[in-house]
């Protein structure tokens, strides 16, 4: 009895090993081939969202082709919208950077003098250390800039191909689907077909889900401003909390204006650092409380495991992966719930 019982013990931790094997050899993969992987993922999100208009077109009995392009005709008018909406604010950044340059002026001044009081280093000692550090900034930079230009080259190719990956993913999808099934036996495919049907569920759930942090986000980024005394606070909070979607360089370029505009308004420094204070505080509030809050709760996954994957999801895919793990994490637990072996990760994710 005990010898069967420590065998049964044995090929349990068996199967424990074979799935964490898995694990690691799919994180592997993932990192390899981030950038692909980052961009399917984008453009089956778009798919997902885009499908019930390209049905109900092709059940009017418009051709498959044209039923797709209707919706991305739509979903690109959105995008250039909000192109244009980012142009012109980055326009309004730029016309207000002459003010933005006197205030730096007046504030380096404030700067040197306070600095030559209290710490003996004279105007020219100043400008000296202030050069020095420029050069070797500039050194640095130039040595890293064939790396970036190269990094920003194949993100904004894999950028391009995102729509495109989404547009096929719905003219293929039947055939896609038909592969899956084919590789399941015929008494599996019901619960094949269940899955999927969950699966674009759980995704869906998760867009309504950003949909509404963003509507947070842009009411406390309006709650803050309108206490800091910045005028047409509601404006920039929902503008800043829009182009958050662009990772990292969405919140930088957004928050100017608000910033530029509270230091020009109050002539103090004091008020634009709180405008940076408060969006930051906003953005640790927002991907560390709210994000796996709210989205925990719709793709009922708990808590603990989406800090887990949200910092994961940095780790390997940067900020585009703080956002695909969670829905990747949820269609794992799909197939966990549906599978006696995959039962401890079921019992792991679960709320």
């Amino acid at each position: 009895m005990k010898r069967s019982s420590l065998t049964a013990l044995f090929n349990q931790l068996k199967s424990v090993v074979v799935v964490l094997e898995f694990l690691v050899l799919t994180v592997l993969i993932l990192y390899i081939g981030k950038s692909l992987f980052i961009s399917l993922g984008f453009a089956f999100l778009i798919s997902i969202v885009l499908y019930p208009l390209c049905q109900w077109f092709e059940n009017k009995g418009v051709p498959r082709t044209l039923a797709i392009s209707i919706p991305f005709f739509f979903l690109l008018s959105l995008f250039v919208g909000l192109g244009y909406l980012l142009f012109t604010y980055v326009l309004n950044v730029v016309s207000e950077l002459d003010n933005m340059k006197l205030k730096l002026q007046e504030l380096l001044q404030q700067l040197n003098l306070t600095v030559s009081e209290n710490l003996g280093f004279n105007a020219e000692k100043q400008t000296e250390i202030l050069q020095n550090f420029i050069d070797d900034l500039g050194g640095n930079l130039v040595g890293e800039s064939g790396g970036t230009v190269l990094t920003l080259s194949e993100n904004l190719f894999f950028m391009i191909m995102i729509p495109i990956f989404a547009f096929l993913i719905l003219l293929y999808r039947h055939k896609l689907t038909n592969a899956l099934y084919s590789l399941f036996p015929s008494n599996n495919r019901n619960d094949l077909y269940k899955m999927i049907s969950e699966t674009v569920t759980t995704y869906y759930s998760f867009i309504k889900g950003m949909l509404l942090i963003y509507l947070i986000v842009g009411i406390l980024n309006s709650i803050g401003l309108a206490v800091i005394g910045v005028p047409n606070p509601i404006l920039f909070g929902f503008i800043v909390s829009v182009f958050t979607f662009i990772p990292y360089f969405g919140i930088i370029i957004a928050s100017l204006l608000p910033i530029t505009v509270a230091w020009i308004t109050f002539d103090s420094v004091w008020y634009p650092v709180a405008v940076v204070a408060w969006f930051t505080i906003v953005q640790i509030l927002e991907a560390y409380l709210i994000f796996p809050i709210i989205i925990g709760k719709r793709l009922q996954v708990n808590i603990l495991v989406m800090f887990i994957m949200i910092i994961l999801g940095g780790m390997l895919w940067g900020a585009a992966g703080m956002i695909l793990f969670i829905p990747i994490v949820s269609l794992l637990k799909i197939m966990a719930d549906k599978s006696d072996q995959l039962k401890f990760i079921s019992e792991l994710l679960n709320e």
